[in-house]
C-alpha cells in the first residue's frame, strides 16, 4: 500500500510541476512579448528608430525593478502599408502578445485592421489619424491625434500671434497631413485667422518654389507645416534660398529635423511645433529619462521615443493590474488590456493623468520653439 501511496505522490508531483501548481504571477512564465513596428530604414528612419529605442529603454527599466519582464522586438517597415503588414506577421509567428506600433499613420491604419481581426491589443505610439482606431475596440493611441493637433495649432496662433497672416502647404495625399489640415481649416474660420494662402504637395514634391511664391506673394507672414520633417526640411532651405523668411510652424511629424543627416540646422531657428514632449523639460522623470536615452544612444530623444517608452509603461500599468501571467495568448491579453485602458489613468513623460475613450487619448500637446539647435518651451 505504501508503495502504491508513493508512486501516486510522485505522479502527483510530476503533474504539478508540469501544470505550475495553480495560477502563475506575472512574473513568471517568461517574459511578455511586445511587438514594434515602424520604418528602422528610409526616409522616416529617425521615427522607427526612436520609437523603437524607447521602446526597449522602457523595457530595459522594467527589467532592471525585478517581477514582471519584457522583451522587445523591433521591425522595419519603410513606412509602407504593405511591408507593415509583413512585419506584423512576422511578430505574431515570434509569438507577440502586445503590438507598440506602428509608428507612421498609413502603415497603422492597415495594421490596425489586421490587429482587430486577430484580437491582437495595439498602441500606437505616433500614428494620430483618427481612422487607426475607428471602430476597433482594441486599438489604441498615445499621441494626440490629428483632429487634436489641427485644432491646438489654431488655437495657439489665435491666442499667440493674433495678427499674422498664415500660409499652409500640406500634402493632400497623406492622410496625417491632410486630417491636421482639415481640422486647422476648420478651427482657423470659425476663431477668424487670416490664412491668405493654402497650396498641396506629395510624398513625391522635391520642389517647394511655386508653393513658397503663392505664400511669399499673399503676404504670408507664418507659414503652417502639418508635414514631415524631410519634407519641411527642402521647404526651408528653398525659402532661405530665395531670402523668404517667415515664422514656420508645424506640428509632432516636424519634431527630428535637427537629427537630420546633411541638414543646416542655423535654417530651423525660430521654427515652432506642437508636441507632447519637450526634452529641456526641468521635471524629473523627463529629466531622467533624457540622461538615460542619451547614455544608451548617444542623442537627445525625440517626442516619439518619448510616446513609445510611455506606452511600454501604460502596458506595464495594465498588464501588472490585470493579474494575467504572460503565459497568457495574445487574444486574452487582449481583453484585459482594453478593459484596462477604457478604466485607467496613466501619468508619463508625454502627459499627466491620460485616460482613453474609443482608442483616443485625453492629454495636451503644448508649444516648443528651436533655439541655438535645441527644442525649447515656448512662452
Amino acid at each position: 500500500m505504501k508503495k502504491v501511496f508513493s508512486v501516486v505522490l510522485v505522479l502527483a508531483l510530476v503533474a504539478c510541476l508540469f501544470a505550475g501548481c495553480g495560477k502563475k504571477s506575472s512574473s513568471e512564465g517568461g517574459a511578455l512579448k511586445i511587438g514594434t513596428i515602424g520604418p528602422l530604414t528610409g526616409d522616416a528612419a529617425q521615427y522607427g528608430n526612436a520609437t523603437k529605442h524607447g521602446a526597449e529603454l522602457a523595457a530595459k527599466e522594467i527589467n532592471a525593478k525585478g517581477g514582471l519582464q519584457i522583451e522587445v522586438n523591433g521591425q522595419d517597415d519603410e513606412s509602407d502599408a504593405e511591408k507593415s503588414v509583413n512585419a506584423y506577421n512576422n511578430l505574431l509567428d515570434w509569438g507577440m502578445q502586445v503590438l507598440v506600433g506602428p509608428t507612421t499613420t498609413t502603415p497603422s491604419i492597415a495594421v490596425s485592421a489586421e490587429a482587430n481581426r486577430d484580437r491582437v491589443f495595439m498602441l500606437t505610439p505616433s500614428a494620430s489619424a483618427v481612422k487607426v482606431t475607428e471602430g476597433k475596440d482594441n486599438v489604441y493611441q498615445i499621441c494626440f491625434n490629428d483632429p487634436n493637433q489641427g485644432s491646438a495649432s489654431a488655437t495657439y496662433i489665435s491666442e499667440h500671434m493674433p495678427d499674422a497672416k498664415t500660409a499652409v502647404i500640406y500634402d493632400n495625399g497623406s492622410a496625417y497631413s491632410s486630417g491636421i489640415y482639415q481640422t486647422f481649416e476648420a478651427k482657423a474660420k470659425e476663431l477668424g485667422l487670416d490664412v491668405v494662402s493654402v497650396s498641396t504637395c506629395t510624398e513625391d514634391t522635391k520642389d517647394y518654389s511655386v508653393q513658397l511664391a503663392d505664400a511669399k506673394k499673399a503676404g504670408a507672414d507664418l507659414v503652417f507645416l502639418p508635414i514631415y520633417y524631410t519634407p519641411a526640411s527642402l521647404i526651408l532651405n528653398q525659402a532661405n534660398a530665395t531670402g523668404y523668411k517667415p515664422t514656420f510652424f508645424g506640428v509632432d511629424g516636424m519634431d527630428g529635423i535637427l537629427s537630420l543627416k546633411g541638414f543646416d540646422t542655423s535654417l530651423a531657428e525660430g521654427v515652432m511645433l506642437l508636441t507632447p514632449f519637450a526634452a529641456d523639460s526641468t521635471d524629473e522623470a523627463t529629466a531622467s529619462f533624457v540622461k538615460a536615452y542619451k547614455e544608451a544612444y548617444g542623442e537627445t530623444p525625440n517626442q516619439f521615443a518619448a510616446d513609445a517608452y510611455d506606452c511600454v509603461y501604460a502596458v506595464y500599468q495594465a498588464f501588472t493590474a490585470s493579474g494575467l501571467d504572460t503565459s497568457a495568448n495574445a487574444q486574452e491579453v487582449c481583453d484585459a488590456m482594453t478593459k484596462q485602458f477604457n478604466t485607467m489613468s496613466f501619468s508619463g513623460i508625454t502627459g499627466a493623468n491620460m485616460v482613453w475613450k474609443d482608442g483616443q487619448v485625453d492629454k495636451a500637446p503644448f508649444a516648443v520653439v528651436i533655439k541655438d539647435g535645441a527644442y525649447t518651451s515656448a512662452t
